[in-house]
C-alpha cells in the first residue's frame, strides 16, 4: 500500500501541519491540508500525535529564516518514534540544498509543487520536479467566517530589499473563473484577496489593455459573491481611481498601501514609486471620496542612505497622513538583492535602525489610540466571528485591532452580521453593545 491511499478499514495517518509568515502562506497550507485529506490523512492536534509532520516555512527576512530553523528542530524534538518530518515553504524553496545538509533531522525538503508521498516507506532527498501546481490545488472548507484568497503568485516587481522574486518568480494571475469558483465553494462572509502585487492582477494573463482594469473586474465579481471583500498588499502606482472607486463601492473601503518609506531620494534607491506629496494626495482623494474609508501600511528603517532627514520625512508624513494602522520593521539585508551590492559605508547601525523604528512605533500608536477613541459613541456594523470578537470594515482579520462584544454570544461558525454602538476603547481594540 503506497502513501496516497489507505484500504477500507485501514487506519487513517495523520499529519500536522504548522504554517508560519504571511497570509499568503496560510492559504497554500490550506491547500496543502486538502491535498493531505484527499490522499488520506487526518488532522493531528499535535506533533506527538502525527505520522507526518510538515512545515511551512518563511525566508523573507533573517528573523523569519531563524523562526523557521526554530520550529523546524522543535517540532522534530516533540514529534513521536517513527514519524517523519518535511520542510516546505519559501525556505525549502530558497534553500534546499543548504537545509539538506545542515538539518539531518529532516526526512524530506519539498519546494512549491512538491509532494510528501515520494515512496513508501522513506522520502527521498533528492530535488523533485513540481508534480501539482499549488495555486490552482482545492482547499477544505473554510474554518471561520472568513478566508484569504491568493489570486496570483510571485511578482515582477525589483524592489532593492526584496528577494521574493528570486523564489517565488514572476508574477503568474489565476483565471477569473477559477477564483470565483474558489470563492463559492468558501461560501464566507469575507473574501480577503492576496498576492505579492495585488493591484497588477491580471497584467501577466493579457485581457484587457486598460491598467488596472483587471483587478477592478475581479473585485467586482467577487463582491457579487461575497458579503465583504477586502484587498491586502496595494502597490501605491497600481492604485488607479478606477480601482479606489471599485473597493469603496464593496462597502469595505479598506486600503492596505504597500509603502515602505516615503523619502522621495531614498525611495529612489529602494527602487520604489511614491514621495510623501504624491501618497498623500492619493490618501486625500480617498478621504473625498469615502471620509471614513480606513488605511494601513508598513514602513521599513534603516535601509542603506537612509538619513536622518530621511527618517524626519517619514514621522512628518505619519502625522499627516493620519493612518489608521502602520506596522514598522529593520532593514534586513537579503542575498541576491539590489540592496546587498550597495556600497557599505551607506549602511545603517542597527541600533540606530531600530530606535527609529520605535520612534515610528510611539507615534502610529499615539495616532491609532486617537483615531480608536474618536470612535466611542458611534455605531458599526461588525461581522462576529465567535461569541466574543468581531470586526468591522475597519480591521483586518490576523492584522488590526478587534472589536470585542459586550456580554458575549452564541458562538455561530458561519459568523453573523451585527450592529453595534461602540462604548469604550482598549488600546487598539473597542468595546460594543449590540443594538440588533
Amino acid at each position: 500500500m503506497n502513501e496516497e491511499s489507505s484500504g477500507a478499514g485501514a487506519p487513517r495517518r495523520r499529519y500536522y501541519l504548522s504554517t508560519l509568515g504571511c497570509p499568503k502562506n496560510e492559504v497554500d497550507s490550506a491547500k496543502l491540508a486538502g491535498r493531505l485529506s484527499a490522499a488520506g490523512y487526518g488532522e493531528a492536534d499535535s506533533p506527538g500525535k502525527a505520522d507526518l509532520v510538515i512545515v511551512n516555512t518563511c525566508a523573507f527576512i533573517e528573523a523569519a529564516r531563524e523562526e523557521s530553523i526554530d520550529t523546524i528542530l522543535a517540532l522534530s524534538a516533540a514529534r513521536r518514534p517513527g514519524a517523519r518530518l518535511a520542510v516546505t515553504g519559501c525556505l525549502a524553496e530558497r534553500s534546499g540544498e543548504e537545509l539538506r545538509a545542515a538539518l539531518p533531522e529532516v526526512d524530506l525538503v519539498a519546494g512549491f509543487g512538491q509532494d510528501f508521498f515520494s515512496a513508501p516507506v522513506a522520502f527521498r532527498r533528492r530535488a523533485q520536479l513540481p508534480s501539482f501546481d499549488l495555486l490552482e490545488l482545492e482547499r477544505p472548507p473554510a474554518s471561520a467566517p472568513w478566508a484569504y484568497v491568493k489570486v496570483a503568485e510571485g511578482c515582477d516587481r525589483r524592489c532593492g530589499f526584496c528577494a521574493i522574486p528570486s523564489f517565488r518568480g514572476p508574477q503568474r494571475s489565476r483565471r477569473l473563473d477559477s477564483i470565483l469558483a474558489e470563492v463559492e465553494r468558501l461560501d464566507v462572509r469575507e473574501v480577503v484577496l492576496i498576492a505579492q502585487d495585488l493591484a497588477s492582477y491580471g497584467r501577466d494573463r493579457g485581457g484587457t489593455r486598460q491598467p488596472g482594469e483587471e483587478i477592478v473586474r475581479l473585485v467586482e465579481a467577487v463582491s457579487a459573491r461575497t458579503d465583504w471583500v477586502r484587498l491586502l498588499y496595494l502597490y501605491p502606482s497600481a492604485l488607479t481611481d478606477r480601482l479606489v472607486d471599485a473597493i469603496c463601492a464593496t462597502g469595505v473601503p479598506y486600503f492596505d498601501l504597500s509603502l515602505q518609506h516615503v523619502s522621495l531620494p531614498l525611495l529612489r534607491r529602494m527602487r520604489r514609486f511614491g514621495g510623501a506629496e504624491k501618497v498623500l494626495e492619493r490618501i486625500r482623494r480617498i478621504r473625498r471620496l469615502e471620509p471614513g474609508a480606513a488605511l494601513r501600511s508598513s514602513f521599513i528603517l534603516g535601509y542603506p542612505g537612509e538619513t536622518e532627514e530621511d527618517h524626519d520625512r517619514l514621522l512628518a508624513f505619519l502625522e499627516e497622513a493620519d493612518l489608521d494602522w502602520a506596522g514598522f520593521f529593520t532593514f534586513s539585508e537579503e542575498e541576491g538583492t539590489y540592496a546587498a551590492g550597495l556600497p557599505a559605508d551607506l549602511r545603517v547601525d542597527p541600533s540606530l535602525a531600530a530606535a527609529r523604528r520605535d520612534e515610528c512605533a510611539e507615534l502610529q500608536d499615539a495616532i491609532t489610540a486617537k483615531k480608536r477613541t474618536s470612535l466611542v459613541g458611534s455605531t458599526a456594523t461588525v461581522l462576529a466571528c465567535n461569541g466574543v470578537e468581531a470586526r468591522s470594515y475597519r480591521e483586518a482579520p490576523e492584522i488590526d485591532g478587534l472589536i470585542r462584544i459586550e456580554g458575549g454570544l452564541a458562538p455561530d461558525e458561519r459568523g453573523r452580521f451585527l450592529e453595534v454602538r461602540l462604548v469604550a476603547a482598549e488600546g487598539p481594540d473597542l468595546l460594543a453593545e449590540v443594538i440588533s
